[in-house]
């Protein structure tokens, strides 16, 4: 099979046949015109050597007047065509060719692919892993179809691979010996992809990310040995951080009873708590109330210690008796987790978040800027007049599910201006435009690439590479160690991030301490803190309990 030749000489051999054919066309062409119209008749070499010195702008020589109104038309425009071939000649068939040659090529064949991942097509659902890879020094190769991307990612400083599947398979040569595979391109590509790979030998785990889960029991059937829908978890993600149904706020809290409540306050700038210590705050001391911690950026962190600072624009989690948290409520702005949730933008993820919304019982009011059912207020939602209509103020919660992340951070700005209480969840098209939504405003900020890069990160990264859970959860321990101890005092512990916040001395249940209360060895402690806190303190009780043997 003969090989195919470039574009850029494709082009150049054109120009090399253009221009003898226009030098002969003009040059003979003026020697008929010379002796038919000016009765003058040149030879054909004069006829070439004009039009050469024509299309070049070097001069006429001796031929420099001519009497028929035709001759001197034809002499008038040749000119012109020569310098429209200049201009054309250069940019369009000269400079390509020449970049081309000097420019680092991309290959067209795998690399040696033994350890390593290859993805298949690149899009935001892989971006934040592919940081993932290279902050673990796991080797990948992309095998992207389209040019400028395919340099872009060069350019980054990723191994790339240009070709495309459907016109050349043998781009896949040496695929077997890879580690994964994962397809990361329409529902159809993944599917020539996977039958590539497995009819080139590739006995190993292919992961594919599918757009629609209808087609999940194909891919498997022709190979695949995983297939995600990452817009799909990423609605589910969505819901479950607006409502409290899908994802409760803390996990036991029925084991103490009425006499504990948890609470949530927005940290406003303006606020006595914003910028300032625990330790000189005296929450748990002067009010009775003890922080959890705080939500800041997207990320959950347990207070540990006095020296924790209560960041501006944070939502604080603290826990306490309920007339307790009432007077923390006069210093920052309560989140009342009652009312619907708005949903703005109801597209493929935005249906997902209603769906399972629903599922969990929540009322929503769904706003679009088209007609369609179950979309409760057409137009635009930075429009006042809609978040009006849709009662946002009056909301649990407001997640912006915006197919455009420009407009989501405008929309992030309107609605935390409009309604400066309520909880905003937003989705992000790109991981990299997270920050600037979180300074707009979004209390929770989640993009595609963030769910199937955790979900990929199970499956190609290992298990450990999947952040810890940062749900809330009481539980009740014996006292043990922690006798003679002040429930609010244990410094030994308190760089966990856990908290006492109630303790149960002969079946009554106490919330508020004195200052020369201390724990008795009969006593039952019930401590609040993030999954990960809890682990920390109870492997620092067994610790302290081995020491003290």
């Amino acid at each position: 099979m003969k090989p195919k030749l470039k574009r850029s000489t494709k082009r150049l051999l054109s120009l090399l046949a253009i221009l003898p054919a226009t030098v002969l066309v003009l040059g003979t062409l003026y020697m008929l015109g010379m002796d038919h119209l000016e009765g003058e008749p040149r030879t054909f070499m004069q006829g070439l050597q004009w039009a050469s010195e024509t299309l070049t702008n070097t001069g006429y020589g001796a031929d420099n007047s001519w009497s028929h109104p035709v001759m001197a038309l034809f002499v008038i425009v040749s000119p012109f065509i020569g310098q429209f071939l200049i201009f054309m000649i250069f940019p369009v068939l000269v400079l390509p060719y020449f970049e081309e040659k000097f420019e680092v090529r991309l290959p067209h064949v795998l690399p040696t692919m033994t350890g390593k991942v290859l993805f298949y097509r690149y899009s935001p659902a892989i971006e934040s892993l592919l940081e993932d890879f290279n902050n673990v020094s796991s080797p990948f190769v992309i095998l992207e179809e389209d040019m400028a991307l395919a340099r872009s990612l060069r350019d980054r400083g990723y191994s790339v691979v240009f070709g495309n599947l459907a016109d050349d398979s043998s781009v896949l040569a040496g695929v077997a010996q890879a580690r994964a595979v994962v397809t990361n391109s329409g529902d159809h590509a993944n599917a020539t992809c996977t039958l590539i790979v497995r009819e080139a030998g590739f006995a190993g785990p292919i992961y594919a990310l599918a757009d629609d889960p209808v087609y999940r029991a194909p891919m498997i059937q022709i190979g695949a040995t995983e297939v995600f829908t990452p817009a799909h978890v990423l609605g589910a993600a969505l819901a479950s951080r607006a409502s409290t149904r899908i994802s409760p706020p803390a996990e036991g809290m029925h084991l103490l009873g009425s006499k504990v409540g948890m609470a949530e306050f927005r940290v406003r700038a303006e606020s006595p708590l914003a910028g300032q210590q625990l330790g000189d705050l005296h929450l748990r001391e002067q009010h009775g109330v003890s922080v959890i911690g705080q939500w800041h950026g997207g990320i959950f962190t347990t207070a540990k210690g006095p020296e924790t600072r209560i960041e501006p624009g944070a939502i604080l989690v603290a826990v306490g008796a309920h007339a307790s948290l009432e007077k923390v409520e006069r210093m920052a702005m309560p989140i009342h987790r009652t009312g619907p949730i708005v949903l703005a933008g109801f597209g493929v993820v935005g249906r997902k978040v209603v769906e399972m919304l629903h599922d969990a019982g929540e009322t929503c009011v769904v706003i679009d800027l088209e007609s369609a059912p179950g979309v409760d207020v057409i137009g635009s939602v930075l429009e006042r007049a809609n978040l009006d209509k849709a009662k946002v103020r009056e909301a649990s919660a407001v997640v912006l599910a915006l197919s455009d992340d420009s407009e989501s951070v405008f929309a992030t700005a309107v609605v935390r201006d409009y309604a400066p209480e309520v909880p905003l969840v937003v989705r992000v098209l790109r991981t990299h435009n997270t920050a600037r939504l979180y300074r707009s405003g979004a209390d929770f900020a989640i993009s595609v690439g963030q769910v199937a890069g955790q979900i990929l990160s199970y499956h190609l990264l290992g298990e450990q590479n999947i952040p810890v859970e940062n749900r809330i959860k009481f539980i009740r321990l014996n006292v043990g160690s922690l006798a003679g101890e002040h429930p609010w005092k244990i410094e030994a512990l308190d760089w966990t991030g856990v908290k006492v916040v109630a303790v149960e001395r002969e079946h009554e249940v106490l919330v508020e301490f004195d200052a020369d209360f201390v724990l008795r060895p009969d006593d039952t402690i019930f401590v609040c803190g993030s999954i990960h806190s809890l682990e920390l303190f109870q492997r620092e009780l067994q610790n302290k309990a081995a020491a003290q043997i």
